[in-house]
This record gives structure tokens, sequence and C-alpha cells, in this order.
């Protein structure tokens, strides 16, 4: 039967064809996928264990398994900007399905790395501003993820802080201009005068600086300080409780591990939960979404942190309403 095809020879053909794609299918779906993750902080940082668990064990309830179907790629930035970069490059080069970036200067590493990679960040606080995304609803481009708060919050540490400290005169933030974006300074510097408190900002770069800065600021009765949300400050946080202390400084920051050293006080997310959501988006995006169709969202719950025990070495009186108010108080 040479010249044509006999029906017996076309049936199988067409079957061949129709159970073809259905193998390649499963074939994709059992693909190893690879995952990159780039975090502000060090491997050796106290807090990167229970990231690193929160991120395995959501991806692992979703179905992804590390050396069954997923490989996933850390690196570490240590608040470095350079080394951020560096990062960056390599990540991007090792063709992920997905990145995971924490923190804005992260993701603006990667942005300039990839305008096709999907990235998926997390504690990033102005992805408009940044240039991240086209609108919140509506990312538009690569990129998309999970903003860790508002930039009203800026105001509110301050009022945080005038309220535990009734006499609070004087305030500095302190913030590495490298690693933070200033989304927070509009609102500070509206909620300051209200408060009567003056305001300043102190740009730290280095460990002899972030020494100066809070010398410095000490020197000014009844001054507090705030340690604005950015991986320079994060890295250095032993550092600057261990200063604050010693100049008896009352100090807020945004997240929680500040006042589990010693800090007063601390209002912001939970970056372990970051971690969690973020393995959501990662997950939607490996089995094929796109970042451009899903919406950046918001914080679903800030956790206020007292520690009692720093209040009392200051000589201050909790109020009762500030202590009912607070998610953890720390004795």
């Amino acid at each position: 039967m040479t010249g044509h095809i006999g029906r017996r020879e076309f049936i199988t053909l067409v079957g061949g064809a129709a159970a073809w794609p259905l193998a390649v299918r499963a074939q994709q779906s059992e693909r190893v996928r690879r995952i990159g993750v780039l975090i502000n902080i060090a491997e050796s940082d106290p807090e990167s264990p229970a990231r690193l668990a929160a991120f395995r064990q959501a991806l692992g309830n979703l179905g992804w398994s590390e050396g069954r179907n997923v490989l996933i790629d850390f690196r570490w930035a240590s608040g470095d900007i350079n080394r951020m970069r560096a990062n960056a490059k390599e990540l991007i080069g090792l063709i992920p399905d997905v990145v995971v970036a924490e923190g804005t200067p992260t993701t603006a590493a990667l942005q300039k790395e990839s305008h096709t990679t999907p990235i998926v960040f997390l504690q990033a606080a102005n992805p408009v501003g940044s240039g991240f995304v086209a609108s919140l609803a509506h990312p538009g481009g690569n990129i998309t993820g999970f903003t860790n708060f508002e930039p009203s919050m800026g105001g509110k540490w301050l009022e945080l802080l005038k309220e535990i400290v009734p006499r609070l005169a004087r305030t500095a933030a302190l913030f590495n201009p490298q690693t933070h974006t200033g989304q927070y300074w509009q609102a500070i510097e509206a909620a300051a005068p209200s408060l009567t408190v003056e305001f300043t900002r102190a740009p730290v770069h280095s460990a002899a600086e972030i020494e100066g800065a809070i010398a410095a600021l000490a020197t000014h009765p009844n001054a507090g300080l705030l340690v604005m949300p950015d991986s320079f400050t994060l890295t250095h946080r032993e550092l600057i409780v261990a200063l604050v202390t010693r100049h008896r400084v009352p100090t807020i920051s945004a997240y929680r591990v500040y006042a589990t050293i010693g800090a007063l006080m601390s209002y912001g997310v939970d970056p372990v939960e970051d971690y969690r959501r973020a393995a959501s988006y990662v997950d939607r995006i490996v089995r094929g979404e796109k970042p451009s169709e899903l919406p950046v969202q918001a914080p679903t719950k800030f956790q206020l942190v007292i520690n009692l025990k720093a209040a009392n070495a200051l000589g201050l009186d909790v109020p009762d309403s500030l202590l009912a108010r607070a998610d953890e108080v720390i004795e």
C-alpha cells in the first residue's frame, strides 16, 4: 500500500497523536522547577532558619518537594548592596522559573537583570513608586508580590513612641540611603509637628556612623530613635540595640526582633509569615499564571511588641491602654 495510508494505520496515527500531548504534559508536570531566593540578611542570622522553614513548609503543602520536583537556590545579601547585585546576576543566570526577592533593593537588583524572569517580592514597601509594578491591582510586568508597610506607617511609629514616652521632644530616623527607599518621610514629617516632636533623618553607611548618630542623638534630652526598615539596619541590629541601651534612648522598629533583643518596642509585619505568603504566588506562577495578572497584596496583620524590661530600665511607665493593644509583651 504505497502512496496512501490504510484505514487501520490512519486510526493508529490519530490515536497516537491524541495520546502524545498527554505524555508530553505528564513529562512537563514532572520537570524539576528551579526557584531562586535572594534574601536581605546573612545566612548566619538567627532569623534566617525560621524564614526558610516557613517557605519550604508552605511550598511542601502545595506539592513541591526539594530533590523531587523543585530545586531552590538561596543567596544571601547580608545588607550589602554590592552583594545584592552580584547575587541577582548569579540567580538570573541560573535561568530559574521564578525568583523570590526579600526587600526593595533586592527586587531592584533583580529587575535590572531581567524583565522576563518572574519575580515575587516580599517586604517591598513602595512597589509602584519603585517602578516594579504599574499598579497594585494590575502589576503589568514580570514582577508582583507582597508589600510590608503602608507609607502612613511612618507616622504610626512616631505616635506609638510618643504614647510610651510622653516627654518625647526629638526623634531621629536611622537608615542607610542605599538600602532604604524613603517612602515614610512624608508621613513622619507630617506627624511630627502635631505630636510636638522635632524630627531629623540620620543617614548611616557603616557601624562607625551608627555609633556616631546614636551618640549624637543621646546628647539631647527626651530623645527617641526610629530604626527604619532596611536590610542594612537589620543586619546591624545587635549593635543598634546595644548602643540605644547604653545611651538610654527609647527606640521603635518595624521588626519584632529588635524588641526581642532589648529595644523598647516594635510595630510591623511578621517576616516569617511573608515567606509563607510568597510561596503561594511562587506556586501559582510555576503552574502557569503570569505575575502581570497577580495583584500585589497588602499586609494582613501588624504586630505591636513591647519590651517591659527595656521600659523599666528607661524609667518608663507603659500606659495600660497600650499594653492592652500589644500583641506581645516581653517581661
